[in-house]
C-alpha cells in the first residue's frame, strides 16, 4: 500500500537527488565554458537551440529565456533539421546542440551539417565522448551519475541539469550586456514589470473622460459633473488653469456640514492647489504619489493645460502594483 509518507519520501529523494546533480555542475564550469559565452556574445548572427526528445522541450526553454534577455535566438527540432528546416541556420548563428546520450541517430546525422558552413557548435551532453563531443567545438558537461526515476531511465536529473546549465549561460550574457530591468520590461511590455516600466500617464488618458466646471459653478452642476463622468472627481479650471479639485469626499462633507446647499459654488468647497502629475510622467510613479497622500486620483497637467483625471482604479486594472 502506497501511503502519503510513501509519497512525501519519495518526493524529497527526488529534489534531493536533482539537488546534487545540480551541485555537480559547479565543477563542470571551466574555461571551455566561458570560452562558448563568449562565442555567443560575440557572435554577429543567432543563437540557434536544437535538441530531440525532452531536450528539445529544454531547448525551447532556453530559446525563451535567450529571446526576452536580449539574445535574438531560434529553436530547431533535430529531427526536422534534417528534412529541410536547416535553412533557417544563417553563416553567422552560432548553434547550441543539447543531447544527453549525444549518440542518437539524429544528432549523429545533424551535428556534421551544422557545422558545414563554418558555423560554431556548442554541445551540451552528458556523454564527452559522444559524437555530439567530438563534433562540436565547445562542450558543456551536463553529466549525472543517474536519473532520480526508479528506472533510471525517464530523464529527470539530465533535463534539469541542461536546464540549469541554461539558465547559466542566460545570465552570463546578461551580465555581459549590462541588461537592466528596463530592458528586460521592452521584451516583456504586457507583462506586470513591462508596463510598470514603461506605461506613461498619458496612456492611460485615451480612453478615461475630464470631469470639469468652473470655480462659479453651482453645486448641484458640479455634483451632476462628477456623477456622469464617474472618476469621483473634477476639476476646478479657472482661465485654463486647474484651480482646485471637488472629490465625493468634499460632496459628503458639505453634506454633512450644511443643511442646505443651493447658494454654494465650484469655489466654496474645491480643494485647493490639488496634487497633479504631467502625462509624461511613469504611471508607477503616479500611484507611489497617490500612496503616500492616501488619494485615489490625480489631476494630469502639461505646462498649465488640463489634461484630465488618473484614476486608482485604471491603475489596479492594469495590473501594474
Amino acid at each position: 500500500m502506497i501511503t502519503k509518507e510513501n509519497i512525501l519520501a519519495n518526493a524529497k529523494k527526488t529534489i534531493k537527488s536533482e539537488s546534487q546533480s545540480i551541485a555537480k555542475l559547479m565543477d563542470y564550469i571551466d574555461e571551455t565554458f566561458a570560452e562558448a559565452v563568449q562565442c555567443i556574445y560575440n557572435s554577429k548572427g543567432r543563437l540557434v537551440v536544437t535538441g530531440i526528445g525532452k531536450s528539445a522541450i529544454i531547448a525551447q526553454k532556453m530559446v525563451a529565456s535567450f529571446n526576452s534577455t536580449g539574445t535574438p535566438s531560434l529553436f530547431l527540432h533535430a529531427s526536422e533539421a534534417i528534412h529541410g528546416d536547416l535553412g533557417m541556420i544563417q553563416k553567422d548563428d552560432v548553434i547550441i546542440c543539447i543531447s544527453k546520450s549525444g549518440n542518437s541517430p539524429e544528432i549523429k546525422s545533424l551535428v556534421p551539417l551544422l557545422t558545414r558552413f563554418g558555423n560554431k557548435l556548442i554541445g551540451m551532453t552528458g556523454n564527452m565522448t559522444s559524437f555530439l563531443a567530438k563534433g562540436s567545438h565547445y562542450v558543456l558537461n551536463t553529466t549525472v551519475d543517474s536519473e532520480s526515476c526508479p528506472l533510471n531511465l525517464a530523464p529527470t536529473n539530465s533535463t534539469t541539469a541542461q536546464l540549469v546549465m541554461g539558465d547559466a549561460i542566460v545570465v552570463c550574457l546578461m551580465e555581459m550586456r549590462d541588461f537592466k530591468a528596463e530592458d528586460f520590461a521592452v521584451y516583456h511590455p504586457g507583462g506586470a514589470l513591462g508596463k510598470k516600466l514603461l506605461l506613461r500617464v498619458k496612456d492611460m488618458l485615451e480612453h478615461t473622460l475630464k470631469p470639469e466646471v468652473d470655480p462659479e459653478t453651482p453645486i448641484k452642476k458640479a455634483i451632476f459633473e462628477i456623477s456622469e463622468k464617474r472618476l469621483g472627481v473634477t476639476a476646478v479650471v479657472e482661465n485654463n488653469k486647474v484651480i482646485g479639485i471637488i472629490t465625493d469626499g468634499d460632496i459628503r462633507r458639505m453634506l454633512n456640514d450644511r443643511d442646505t446647499f443651493a447658494e454654494l459654488t465650484a469655489r466654496d468647497i474645491m480643494t485647493k492647489n490639488p496634487k497633479t502629475v504631467q502625462s509624461t510622467d511613469m504611471v508607477v510613479d503616479a500611484f507611489n504619489i497617490m500612496e503616500d497622500f492616501s488619494i485615489t486620483q490625480l489631476i494630469v497637467v502639461d505646462n498649465g493645460e488640463y489634461k484630465g483625471v488618473l484614476h486608482l482604479h485604471d491603475i489596479l486594472k492594469e495590473g501594474i502594483v
